[in-house]
C-alpha cells in the first residue's frame, strides 16, 4: 500500500510539474517577447553584466541546505527553523558585501549606470533568502502542485509588472524590477503555501550537522553559476552592451527550450536510478532506456531551435536582434548534448559519488574558464564556438566518470544515442531542401518545423522504435483517461 502512494504522488508530482514547466516557459516567452521588442540589446546587455553576481549569491545563500533536508529522513521545526535564519543572515551579509562593491563592479566594467542598477537587482536573492526554508518544506512534503503554482504566479506577476515599465520607458530598470518582483511573488507564496513560521530561537546545531553533505553541493553549484554566466562576465568587460545583450538575448531562448527537456529527463531519473541501485544489470538497463529517451527528444528539440533559430527571432523579437541568431545556434547545438551529463551525474549521486560529481567539476569548468579567457582576444565568435565545441566533449567525459559503476561501454553509449542524432540531422538536411525556395518568413517558419516533425515521427514509426512506441502509448492511455475522468 505504501508503494502504491509513493506511485501515486510521483506521477502526481510528475505531471503538476510538467504543467509547471510548460506554462512557466509559455508565459514567460510571451513576455519576453513583447519586452524584447520594446527595449534595446543594451538594455539587456547591462542586466546581463550583473547576472554572475545573482546566480553565486543565491548558491551561496541556499548552501545545499535545501538538498540535505531533502535527504533527511526525519525533519524537526528546529531544522527548518535553522536553515531560514542562517539564509536569511547570509542573505543580508551578502547583500551588504555587494551593496558596498557596487562601485567596484561599475567601474570594472566601465558602466558608471551599473553602480544603481547593481544594488536594486541584488535585492532579489536577499528577498529569496528568506523562502528557502519554505520551499524546501514544500519540496520536502512534495507539494509539486503548490510549487507549480507559486512559480506559475511569481513569473505572470512579473512579466505583467516588466511589461508595464517597459512600455513606461523604464529600459534596463523595468528587467531588474521584473526580477525583484518574480522573487519577491515567489517568498510570499511560499509562506502562504507552505503554513510554516519561523521562530524567534537561534540554534544552528542542526546547521552543523548537514553543513558536510551541503558544502559538497556548494562547491558544485557555485562552479556551476560561474561556469554558466562568466561568458556575459567576459563579453561585458571586454565588448560592448549591444554584444552583450545579443548574446544574452540568444542564451535565453536556448535555456527555454533546455529547460522544457531536462526538466522531463531529470524529474525522473534520479528516483528511478536510486531504486534500482542494488541491481547492476537492471540500472544498467534502465539508464540506457534513458539514454535513447534523451536523445529522441533532445536532438530534434535543441537541434530543432538552432534549425529555426533566424526565422523565430524575426518572427518573435524582430529585425533588431538578428545578431542573436548566431549565439542562438551555436548554444542550443551544444545544449542538445546536455542531456548525457544529466544521467550520468544522477548515476554518480544514485550510488553516493559526490565527490566524484565536485572532483571532476572543478576540472571540467575549470578548464572551460581557461579556454574562454585565452579565445576572448581573437573575437565573440572564435570564444563561442570554441567553449561550445569544448562542452559537448565535456558531456562524452562524464561517460569515463560513471560508466565504471554499471558496466556501460562507449560503443553502448554511441549506439544509444547516435541513430537519433542521425536521424534528426537527415530531417533538417531534407526540411532545408525541400523549404529553400520558400520565401515568405510565416510561412518558411512552419514548413520547417512540419516536414521535420512528420518526417521523424514517420521514420520512427516505420522501423518499429521502441522509444518511440512507448511514448505514444502513453500520451494515449493518458488522454483516454483524462476523457473518461
Amino acid at each position: 500500500m505504501a508503494e502504491e502512494t509513493l506511485k501515486d504522488k510521483t506521477a502526481k508530482g510528475l505531471f503538476w510539474g510538467g504543467i509547471s514547466t510548460f506554462f512557466q516557459q509559455i508565459i514567460g516567452m510571451v513576455f519576453g517577447i513583447v519586452i524584447a521588442r520594446i527595449l534595446s540589446p543594451d538594455d539587456y546587455g547591462l542586466v546581463a553584466m550583473l547576472a554572475i553576481f545573482s546566480a553565486i549569491a543565491n548558491t551561496i545563500m541556499d548552501s545545499g541546505f535545501t538538498t540535505a533536508l531533502i535527504n533527511k529522513k526525519t525533519i524537526r521545526h528546529e531544522d527548518y527553523n535553522a536553515v531560514f535564519w542562517f539564509s536569511a543572515f547570509c542573505g543580508i551579509v551578502i547583500y551588504m558585501i555587494l551593496f558596498l562593491a557596487a562601485p567596484l563592479i561599475a567601474q570594472f566594467y566601465n558602466k558608471p549606470v551599473l553602480l544603481n542598477l547593481s544594488r536594486v537587482l541584488f535585492l532579489s536573492f536577499l528577498i529569496s533568502s528568506f523562502g528557502i526554508a519554505h520551499n524546501a518544506l514544500l519540496f520536502k512534503m512534495i507539494k509539486v502542485k503548490q510549487r507549480g503554482i507559486i512559480d506559475i504566479v511569481a513569473v505572470l506577476v512579473s512579466g505583467v509588472a516588466g511589461l508595464i515599465l517597459a512600455l513606461l520607458g523604464f529600459a534596463y530598470w523595468g528587467l531588474a524590477l521584473q526580477l525583484v518582483t518574480q522573487c519577491l511573488s515567489a517568498t510570499l507564496l511560499r509562506w502562504y503555501f507552505s503554513g510554516w513560521r519561523p521562530t524567534f530561537t537561534f540554534d544552528f546545531s542542526p546547521i552543523k550537522e548537514m553543513f558536510s553533505f551541503s558544502s559538497k553541493i556548494l562547491f558544485n553549484n557555485i562552479l556551476g553559476q560561474v561556469n554558466a554566466n562568466f561568458f556575459s562576465v567576459l563579453l561585458g568587460r571586454y565588448y560592448t552592451k549591444a554584444d552583450t545583450g545579443y548574446y544574452s538575448q540568444g542564451s535565453k531562448w536556448m535555456i527555454v527550450g533546455s529547460m522544457t527537456v531536462t526538466s522531463m529527463i531529470q524529474g525522473v531519473a534520479q528516483p528511478v536510478l536510486v531504486e534500482v541501485t542494488d541491481d547492476k544489470i537492471r540500472q544498467k538497463n534502465v539508464f540506457r532506456k534513458m539514454l535513447r529517451f534523451g536523445a529522441f527528444v533532445s536532438f530534434p528539440a535543441m537541434l530543432g531551435i538552432a534549425f529555426i533559430a533566424k526565422e523565430f527571432i524575426l518572427i518573435t523579437v524582430g529585425e533588431k536582434w538578428i545578431d542573436s541568431v548566431p549565439y542562438l545556434q551555436i548554444l542550443s547545438i551544444a545544449a542538445s548534448f546536455v542531456f548525457i551529463t544529466n544521467l550520468y551525474c544522477s548515476l554518480l549521486l544514485s550510488h553516493g559519488k559526490s565527490n566524484i560529481i565536485l572532483y571532476a567539476s572543478s576540472i571540467f569548468y575549470g578548464i572551460n574558464l581557461l579556454l574562454a579567457f585565452c579565445l576572448v582576444s581573437y573575437g565573440i565568435f572564435p570564444m563561442v564556438i570554441g567553449c561550445s565545441c569544448f562542452n559537448v566533449l565535456l558531456n562524452f567525459c562524464w561517460h569515463f566518470c560513471g560508466k565504471s559503476l554499471i558496466g556501460i561501454r562507449t560503443i553502448e553509449l554511441l549506439k544509444d544515442i547516435s541513430p537519433y542524432l542521425l536521424l534528426t540531422i537527415f530531417c533538417f538536411m531534407t526540411s532545408w531542401g525541400i523549404t529553400m525556395w520558400i520565401s515568405n518568413l510565416y510561412i518558411l517558419f512552419l514548413s520547417k518545423i512540419l516536414i521535420v516533425a512528420l518526417l521523424y515521427s514517420f521514420i520512427l514509426w516505420k522501423m518499429k522504435s521502441v522509444i518511440f512506441n512507448e511514448v505514444f502509448s502513453f500520451l494515449f492511455k493518458m488522454k483516454k483517461k483524462m476523457m473518461n475522468t
